[in-house]
C-alpha cells in the first residue's frame, strides 16, 4: 500500500468545500444544528433548524464534500477578530481566559489578528463509522439507494474529522496566523498528537461543554510533524482551498 494511499482514498470520495456563500455557510448552521443542538443539547433547538451565534460573521467556514452523493459529511471553522473591531474576543478568550497558564502561554502577550480559534468542528451522525455496524450501509434516506455508502468508502469516514482540523490548519496558513488556539478535551489531543498535530495545552481543565481545555498551535508546527501520509492529503486541501479563496474576496464574509 502505498504511503499516500490515506490521501489518494480520501480526496477520492471527499472534497473540502470553501463556504463563500450564504448557501453553504447554511449548510454548515444546518450540520452543527443536528449534531450541537439535537444530537447533544449544548444549543437549543429552533424553527430555522441552523445553529448560529455571533462568532459566525468573523468565521471562515469548511465543509466536506462527500463526491457521489454531494452530500455534505460535515463542517469546521476559523473564528478571527474582524479588522473592524480587532479587539473582539475569541470563544476562548470570553468563556476560558482564567484558566490560562500564563507561565506557559499568556494570549493577552500575543498581537491581535495572529491568531485564530478552531471551533464547532461536527460531523454528520450517518458519516460516523460504528464498530456495531461495520457491516451494514450508513443510509441518509432509506428510499433513496444514492445514499448507501460502500464498505470502501466507509473505510474513510473515520478520517472526516482529521480531514476538517487539516481544513482550519490551511485556512489559518491562508490567514498567516502565527498560531491557533482549540478547547478540547485532552483526550482528544493524545490523539491529534498520534496524528502530527502537536497541540500544546496552554490552560486548566474547566468545565467548558464538558471538561476542557485551552490548547494551542504555532503556525511552524501546522504540518511540521504530519506523517507523509498525512502530509500528502494536508497538501491537496491547501491547493483546493487556494484555488477555492482565489475566486472570491477572501477578507469578506458577507454577501453582496
Amino acid at each position: 500500500m502505498s504511503s499516500y494511499s490515506i490521501a489518494e482514498n480520501f480526496n477520492k470520495y471527499f472534497k473540502i468545500k470553501f463556504a463563500n456563500s450564504k448557501t453553504l455557510r447554511q449548510e454548515a448552521f444546518k450540520i452543527r444544528y443536528g449534531v450541537y443542538s439535537r444530537e447533544l443539547g449544548w444549543e437549543p433547538e429552533n424553527e430555522l433548524e441552523m445553529e448560529t451565534d455571533e462568532y459566525d460573521d468573523h468565521s471562515y467556514h469548511c465543509l466536506l464534500e462527500h463526491r457521489r452523493t454531494e452530500v455534505f459529511a460535515g463542517c469546521i471553522r476559523l473564528i478571527i477578530p474582524p479588522v473592524q473591531n480587532p479587539t473582539l474576543q475569541l470563544p476562548f478568550e470570553a468563556n476560558c481566559l482564567d484558566s490560562a497558564r500564563k507561565e506557559v502561554l499568556d494570549p493577552s502577550s500575543l498581537e491581535r489578528g495572529s491568531f485564530s480559534e478552531i471551533s464547532r468542528l461536527a460531523v454528520l451522525d450517518s458519516f460516523r463509522r460504528r464498530n456495531k455496524e461495520k457491516s451494514v450501509p450508513f443510509v441518509l434516506t432509506e428510499a433513496n439507494p444514492e445514499t448507501m455508502y460502500s464498505e470502501e468508502e466507509r473505510r474513510n469516514f473515520p478520517n472526516i474529522a482529521i480531514g476538517l482540523y487539516l481544513g482550519g490548519l490551511a485556512l489559518a496558513n491562508l490567514c498567516n496566523h502565527k498560531g491557533m488556539f482549540v478547547m478540547m478535551e485532552p483526550r482528544l489531543n493524545k490523539r491529534l498528537q498520534r496524528f502530527g498535530l502537536p497541540f500544546e495545552q496552554v490552560g486548566d481543565v474547566v468545565d467548558y461543554h464538558g471538561m476542557r481545555a485551552m490548547f494551542y498551535l504555532d503556525k511552524n508546527k501546522f504540518n511540521s510533524e504530519l506523517s507523509d501520509e498525512l502530509l500528502a492529503l494536508y497538501k491537496i486541501i491547501y491547493k483546493d482551498l487556494t484555488e477555492q479563496i482565489s475566486l472570491v474576496p477572501f477578507t469578506d464574509n458577507t454577501d453582496k
